[in-house]
């Protein structure tokens, strides 16, 4: 084959290096713009397992880098003037300059060309290509090869918020270090490891507002060194910054839909970061690069045809990425949004939310590495709790709303089971109900339950809108505070648009082909061009809706519920208000957040008149709709503060379900950021949910202070004793039903 890339950085010099050991047959040219040995930055980061990948793909190199590296196992964090340190991580660094030239020469020993002082303008990219089969796109973000084929491979670029520099110091550091520091002007934060026996890496990062408040965008190159030099001078201890054409920039977040494409010439495929960026906090972006390599070289080897290979070695290594991007994702917006924690965390419970950030490092991970530390976290969540037992994980400990006090912070979350008569619930829902309140959780809430027939998202939901349901309802309630130590909530919704539907199972929001009930909504937009078109809410069908949750809120009373929750959310009645997707009115209660949400606050007074005032009353909402133009977070935040103001105890945070055009972002813990942002920017207590699928997430979630609770949904489904399983897993004594204290002593052989 005749191969050229395009960029002589460490993803087209280690794919060089694996082709030509395999094929050296193979014609193999690379185009640098920069002289042999230049770079810029300083050093590199690998973990175990990256080194790991680099001995099996080729020994030599490995051998030549494995040399060159300084290894620690500590992460150091300054925060406050306090320092915490955490141990048993394991990185090996070495300086970008060094590893160039292992590269480079392992290339010459195999008879790569390289061409360095080569510019290479877009008229060479186009001859190029036309000179060979291959054409490797690996000249790094602000690639010539990917914006000449951009139509093919459909990239986006997300340019983030924060400013950083990227610098080097004489000081050799033993650890990787962060440190947060405030002045006047605001926080900077700084990521810094060693990578020889005399230098380290020294990144600072800070938000746009900070960065110009200091008038660095104004500044020299010397005059930002300066003034970082005052600013970390305690932690320099009289050492330097080093500049290597350090300015300040924006990170780019960058995605590619497609990886390759065949032009009228060569096949041209993109590598490194002209492929695809993961922020430097995660410290991921050359191993990324050298594993695109290895995949790359791999997939030449094992598939028939050059296209083949492309494409497995696209399949691969996006979905990688996708993964990786996902993690440096959280990473970043940790680090955007670090003057959120800043004033209010403890040293040690930001040093835990800083080292859980992007999700790789959980507390179950962390308590292998560093049980000292975790036990350090764990003893001051339970200390500010007042609690007499300090090392109770942070899921298993108490916590109250108003009156209302839970044994521990696991929420059997709200979910449609479809299996009410006319709303009336049923055995069902008692062994449903009943079965994971015994199964340890500290809160269950019944599912969205209906405050009209014509509120019903289904002919099979529950309401409590007569003196039946509240009966039936009562049957249920009575049994969970007899038989366990659960509390028990119930969720109050009416449908609106996406209501007179079939049964989950026959065609989730589909309408139903009879019987079908007239709908309401804010603005008359069906939910499907097929669906039903609800009415436009006019000002007696809001007083007649006020009315009816009122009086389910008077039953619920009745039925002896310890707690309601109004949702708000996923596209139902209320969160069509709250929404600009499917609020479009031109009256009071359309336009801003403010006029959106009059009219789900009035029935929140409603509520709240109705109900006890040692009872508390929860919101769920919808933070973001996933889609262009649709409800914000800074909205959601808003909302919040206007919901507590109106005297809610606690908002359920979930996204999205307002239109079938939504396009989430899944993962682990995936919606938890939302609450951890409404809980410290509204300050107000939130129940955090999405994808919350262990004690382990649940402990993460709640000692790095991202919500106060935990609602849990499919797992309590595939495990109704969820909790109690928890606890034993955990070596936690609970409560037991005395039917099942044999199970509690039992341990699976």
């Amino acid at each position: 084959m005749r191969i050229a890339a395009i960029g002589g950085g460490p993803s087209a010099l280690y794919f060089s290096i694996l082709r030509k050991k395999a094929h050296p047959e193979d014609d193999i040219v690379l185009y640098e713009r920069n002289a042999a040995m230049q770079t810029f930055g300083w050093g590199v980061v690998f973990s175990d397992e990256t080194l790991s990948n680099f001995e099996a793909a080729d020994k030599p190199t490995y051998d030549a880098i494995s040399t060159a590296f300084c290894h620690w196992t500590d992460i150091e964090i300054f925060v406050k003037g306090e320092l915490v340190r955490s141990t048993g991580h394991g990185f090996a660094g070495m300086g970008r300059r060094e590893l160039l030239g292992v590269l480079q020469k392992r290339c010459v020993e195999l008879g790569v060309r390289m061409e360095f002082n080569k510019e290479i303008t877009d008229a060479d990219v186009e001859r190029i290509s036309k000179e060979c089969d291959l054409l490797l796109g690996a000249d790094g973000v602000n690639s010539k090869v990917r914006k000449r084929w951009e139509a093919e491979l459909s990239p986006t670029i997300d340019v983030r918020k924060c400013k950083y520099t990227w610098l080097g110091t004489d000081l050799r550091l033993s650890s990787f270090t962060f440190i947060f520091e405030k002045n006047e002007h605001g926080i900077f934060q700084v990521h810094a490891y060693p990578f020889d026996d005399k230098t380290s890496t020294f990144i600072v990062e800070c938000d746009e507002r900070t960065w110009r408040e200091a008038k660095l965008d104004q500044a020299s190159e010397a005059e930002s060194v300066a003034y970082l030099e005052k600013l970390f001078a305690k932690y320099l201890k009289g050492h330097k910054l080093l500049t290597n054409k350090s300015l300040w920039i924006s990170f780019p977040t960058i995605k590619n839909e497609r990886w390759f494409t065949k032009t009228a010439g060569a096949v041209v495929a993109i590598i490194g970061d002209a492929a695809r960026t993961a922020h430097f906090s995660i410290g991921s972006g050359t191993k990324l690069a050298m594993e695109d390599a290895i995949s790359l070289a791999r997939c030449l080897e094992e598939k028939p045809t050059l296209e083949a290979a492309l494409g497995a070695y696209e399949a691969e290594r996006k979905d990688m990425s996708a993964r990786v991007q996902k993690a440096a994702q959280d990473s970043l917006l940790f680090f955007e949004n670090v003057k959120r924690w800043h004033d209010v965390q403890s040293p040690v419970e930001l040093s835990f939310n800083l080292l859980t950030r992007s999700k790789r490092i959980t507390f179950d991970n962390l308590k292998l590495r560093d049980p000292a530390l975790v036990k350090r976290v764990v003893a001051e969540f339970n200390d500010k709790l007042q609690a007499v037992d300090i090392t109770r994980p942070p899921m298993f400990t108490t916590f109250s709303l108003r009156q209302m006090r839970l044994n521990n912070r696991i929420v059997v979350s709200p979910m449609c089971m479809y299996s009410a008569t006319e709303g009336t619930p049923n055995d069902f829902h008692l062994v449903h109900l009943g079965a994971r309140a015994m199964g340890g959780a500290g809160l269950v809430i019944a599912e969205m339950t209906d405050v009209s027939a014509e509120g019903r998202i289904t002919p099979g939901c529950a309401g409590i809108y007569n003196d039946a349901h509240v009966a039936a309802w009562k049957r249920i309630v009575d049994f969970v505070h007899t038989r366990s130590h659960a509390r028990m909530g119930l969720q109050l919704g009416h449908a609106g648009r996406k209501g007179a539907t079939k049964l989950m199972w026959e065609g989730m929001d589909q309408p139903l082909d009879q019987g079908a009930w007239p709908l309401l909504s804010a603005s008359p937009i069906p939910y499907y061009p097929h669906s039903q078109v609800p009415k436009e809410m006019d000002d007696v069908d809001m007083e007649r809706v006020v009315g009816q949750y009122r009086d389910a809120a008077t039953r619920a009373v009745a039925a002896g519920f310890d707690m309601l929750e109004i949702h708000m959310a996923h596209g139902y009645l209320l969160a069509t208000f709250l929404s600009p997707l499917t609020n479009k009115r031109k009256d009071d209660y359309g336009g801003v957040i403010e006029a959106r949400a009059r009219f789900p606050l009035r029935v929140f007074d409603a509520v709240r008149r109705a109900w006890p005032d040692d009872r508390p009353i929860t919101v769920r909402i919808s933070t973001i709709d996933w889609e262009d133009d649709g409800m914000t977070e800074e909205e959601s935040v808003a909302l919040a503060e206007m919901l507590k103001a109106h005297g809610c105890d606690a908002i359920n945070v979930s996204s999205g379900q307002t239109t079938p055009d939504a396009k989430p972002i899944f993962g682990r813990m995936w919606q938890t950021r939302f609450a951890d942002r409404i809980r410290h920017e509204a300050g107000i207590p939130t129940i955090a949910v999405g994808n919350i699928a262990s004690g382990d997430h649940a402990n993460t979630i709640l000692a790095a202070g991202r919500a106060d609770l935990c609602a849990i949904a499919r797992p309590h489904l595939d495990d109704p004793n969820f909790t109690l399983h928890a606890a034993k897993e955990q070596g936690i004594d609970v409560w037991w039903p005395d039917q099942y204290f044999p199970g509690k002593l039992w341990k699976r052989i």
